[in-house]
């Protein structure tokens, strides 16, 4: 019988923090009479965590686990996470218990009950450094609420819930991990809901990510907003472009061809517009043949989502 819950768990050098974060999931679908499973996925820890999920397995069925071979990120975990996971509601938090298991309930009822296709957490009291991570957080998070048009306050927070049929037809590739609302929103998925989340300090160990993550976060938003809207007809970006600026650069030729042809002008190549057509017109011709070759690539290209899985526990 498939169950209510899959919490999809990505993990990076956890050791101390998974049986604890797993006991308390547990006391909370039992009290709740959910039907559960937890996928941990183990993003080549270099830690004892794989033989700490091994032995959590084994003691629960429930319990399942992916080890890649090497470290690829926590996007290509949650995507292998989404694959596996059969549950009505998926839910996804981190493994450093800084996400409270307390919410799980609400969130089902959220997604089950109230309608919403996607639900993100917004964590409003936070418990991370200021300048490291808070500022650049909300700046983060403003600038994906203009871009997006999503009017949700937290983007980062990893505790989200989806239905199942929302994380079936989305894509969670490279370091898109941030961005699954726009990727949900993209792919015409319209209830997008925000829920506000108790933020715990972190117990054990110390962040795996650092000041860069918002620098690379902002370069992926870019690429998300291209992706999503021009992934499958680039041709429409670059050839859109490409022809604005070759048919601007045509008509300067052509104007000064007139003066010169009608009106005496005695050296096209001596006046600075000549250059800046002849520039326009070659600058025209490469985005075109640019668009005509991502159109090609995007029509042949092989299934970006491939990983070396090294094991897996309680999964066919």
């Amino acid at each position: 019988m498939a169950p209510n819950i899959s919490l999809v768990i990505s993990l990076l050098n956890e050791e101390e923090s998974l049986p604890e974060l797993t006991d308390w999931i547990v006391k909370v679908c039992d009290k709740n009479n959910f039907m559960y499973e937890i996928i941990l996925i183990d993003d080549g820890s270099t830690d004892t965590s794989w033989d700490v999920i091994k032995k959590i397995s084994s003691e629960n069925n429930n319990v399942k686990g992916i080890k890649f071979m090497k470290n690829y990120g926590k996007s290509a975990a949650i995507y292998e996470g989404f694959a596996a996971a059969k549950g009505d509601v998926v839910i996804t938090m981190d493994a450093d218990l800084q996400d409270n298991p307390e919410e799980i309930p609400e969130l089902y009822e959220m997604i089950m009950k109230d309608g919403f296709d996607m639900v993100s957490g917004w964590k409003k009291k936070r418990y991370d450094p200021i300048l490291s991570k808070n500022l650049p957080s909300k700046l983060f998070n403003f600038t994906a609420r203009m871009v997006s048009g999503l009017k949700l306050h937290d983007f980062n927070c990893g505790l989200k819930a989806y239905s199942n049929k929302v994380v079936k037809n989305i894509e969670v590739y490279g370091e898109m991990h941030r961005y699954i609302p726009i990727l949900a929103k993209r792919a015409g998925f319209k209830k997008i809901g925000e829920k506000i989340v108790k933020h715990q300090e972190r117990k054990y160990g110390k962040s795996k990510f650092g000041l860069e993550r918002f620098i690379n976060g902002f370069l992926d938003l870019l690429s998300i907003t291209f992706i999503t809207r021009f992934a499958k007809r680039p041709m429409h970006f670059f050839g859109t472009i490409g022809s604005i600026s070759f048919f601007g650069g045509l008509l300067i030729l052509l104007y000064l061809s007139i003066e010169k042809i009608f009106f005496g002008q005695h050296s096209m190549t001596s006046r600075p517009l000549f250059f800046l057509g002849f520039l326009a017109v070659i600058f025209g011709t490469q985005l075109f043949l640019t668009g005509l070759l991502a159109d090609l690539v995007s029509r042949t290209s092989q299934d970006r989502n491939k990983y070396n899985v090294d094991e897996k526990i309680n999964l066919k």
